[in-house]
């Protein structure tokens, strides 16, 4: 057929591709339809599930070559509706597009033209695209999967949410930040398809943005997840999901060792729900059967490894005498992170993470998520969009840019402390080293067997008291005190002082808190200048 405009004449035929998959499996409590995180290695990623738009997928040159009107129009994007056409798989109503009568829901169409204005210019067409009727598919699309041609953890952490295109129509090599606190809809039936999930709306910006889409989308393709939920801190994250998958009256099982604000939400917000609480050795086994057969379980939660002892669960054992009574598995992975471990394909159902430490990476943003199947997600992403806690898209932004270092800082950071750990067990001013890739390390068979490295924090009890071990930690010139980890920059606290001053040295000593205990997060800087630094200091002593 003829083109419409001279466009048309200047571009071939768009490429479109479909939004990020959204569920359809768990009401959205406010929206009705939303996008999601969903990365599923063996998916086409071509296909979009349920109701959606399709995005047009724009030659490198065209958007340089719309009016300025047009660029005007496009230069801020909601919910990535530049130039895009409607689909609906329902039948549609009086008031659908031409683009959504074009689906037929019992058989497939193709679709003829459609021509796109911008402004009062009418710029593209598209000629000849088949659909069905289950999944809006463009013809010849090749439905690329990330494992065709992305072969490591790296290349995944740096392109999966991105190199295969997201819901924000851009040639642009890095993915814009949209900054909006709201989605408009162009009329009022646009509005009520969307609450009767024919069309797909972020709606509010609590309840998702497409920044913050793409990361998700990269962080299940790392962990192998349906589904990943991103918020604004670690604590928000495992917060979140305790109040959403826990009843009231429940009980949960968790371990000796862990990050004491998570303890102190364990201990006293969630008994004001009525939820207990069994507390056992990371390494008891024989405890948690006993709990499991004796109590009505819903959640076996901890860390691994663990903080600041860097202890370490049998994930693959504890998944499976959890799932034996129904009871969920989550593991707070940050220490580890994706790279080193992957916990959901050990058995558990969901894994959390602080993405202010190393996926971030770089000291400046704060975050969380949880990943999993789409129909434990979904659940916790209805309540966290009633408690709030969203992640500002520009955070998000960070943690996309600070991932695709995540391979080079982790394989650096492992390198370091692993190296690091073996010279401060041999130093004559050191009693004991924790960490996992040490022989010594009470789980470190179990580590070699379920980790690919051990990570980038050693903790170590120095030779002497409070104040000796405090001179330690003044003398070091490289490291920053301070109470993270994680980062491009090493950072080294006390815990005693940084994490537990509030408490008596015996009640610090009841969770192994030792006046002289260090914890030390290795950075990537080189590895001689850490050495001299760490080795100058404990000569001070």
């Amino acid at each position: 057929m003829a083109a419409v405009s001279s466009y048309a004449r200047a571009f071939p035929s768009f490429e479109c591709r479909s939004e990020p998959d959204f569920s359809g499996s768990l009401p959205h409590p406010k929206a009705g339809v939303r996008f999601s995180g969903k990365y599923n290695s063996g998916s086409n990623r071509s296909q979009v599930y349920g109701l959606s738009s399709l995005i047009f997928r724009f030659p490198p040159n065209f958007v340089r070559q719309l009016s300025i009107k047009a660029r005007r129009n496009c230069s801020n994007i909601g919910v990535a509706q530049v130039v895009a056409a409607s689909w609906s798989n329902n039948q549609a109503g009086p008031e659908f597009t031409p683009a959504a009568n074009a689906v037929d829901s019992s058989a497939s169409a193709a679709v003829t033209s459609i021509g796109i204005t911008a402004g009062d210019e009418e710029v593209a067409v598209v000629e000849n695209a088949d659909c069905n009727d289950q999944n809006v598919q463009i013809k010849g699309s090749t439905g690329v999967k990330y494992a065709s041609f992305l072969n490591s953890d790296g290349s995944v952490a740096i392109h999966a949410g991105e190199r295969l295109g997201r819901g924000i129509v851009t040639d642009a090599i890095t993915t814009p930040v949209v900054n909006t606190s709201a989605y408009f809809f162009n009329k009022t039936s646009d509005l009520i398809d969307f609450k009767e999930k024919r069309r797909a709306s972020f709606e509010y910006g609590r309840y998702g943005n497409p920044t913050t889409v793409v990361l998700e989308e990269k962080i299940s393709a790392l962990e192998g997840a349906e589904s990943t939920l991103i918020v604004a801190s670690g604590m928000c994250a495992s917060t979140v999901m305790f109040l959403a998958l826990v009843p009231a009256g429940g009980h949960i099982v968790t371990t000796t060792d862990c990050y004491r604000k998570t303890r102190v939400f364990i201990e006293t917000i969630l008994p004001k729900m009525g939820i207990t609480a069994t507390v056992i050795d990371p390494a008891d086994m024989g405890t948690l059967e006993l709990t499991l057969n004796q109590k009505k379980v819903d959640l076996f939660f901890t860390e691994s490894p663990t903080n600041p002892f860097l202890r370490c669960v049998d994930i693959e054992l504890v998944s499976k005498l959890c799932r034996e009574k129904g009871a969920l598995v989550c593991i707070d992975g940050t220490f580890a992170t994706p790279l080193n471990q992957k916990a959901l394909a050990l058995g558990a159902d969901l894994v959390v993470h602080s993405a202010t430490k190393f996926l971030g990476g770089h000291n400046d943003v704060l975050a969380g998520c949880i990943s999993g199947p789409e129909k434990l997600v979904s659940v916790i992403r209805n309540l966290h969009h009633i408690l709030g806690g969203a992640l500002n898209p520009n955070a998000a932004y960070l943690i996309i840019r600070g991932m695709k270092t995540l391979h080079l800082r982790v394989q650096q950071q492992n390198s370091t402390a692993l190296r690091m750990a073996e010279i401060l067990e041999a130093h004559p001013k050191v009693k004991h080293v924790y960490y996992p890739g040490l022989p010594s390390h009470p789980e470190y068979h179990l580590a070699k067997k379920q980790m690919t490295g051990f990570g980038g924090v050693v903790s170590f009890e120095v030779d002497g008291d409070l104040l000796t071990t405090a001179k330690f930690v003044d003398a070091l010139r490289i490291p920053y005190i301070a109470p993270s980890f994680g980062g491009c920059e090493s950072i080294v606290d006390q815990p005693a002082i940084m994490s537990y001053w509030d408490l008596s040295q015996s009640d610090r000593a009841k969770y192994g808190i030792l006046d002289n205990l260090v914890r030390f997060s290795f950075g990537v800087e080189d590895f001689d200048d850490v050495k001299a630094d760490v080795l100058q200091a404990l000569d001070s002593i």
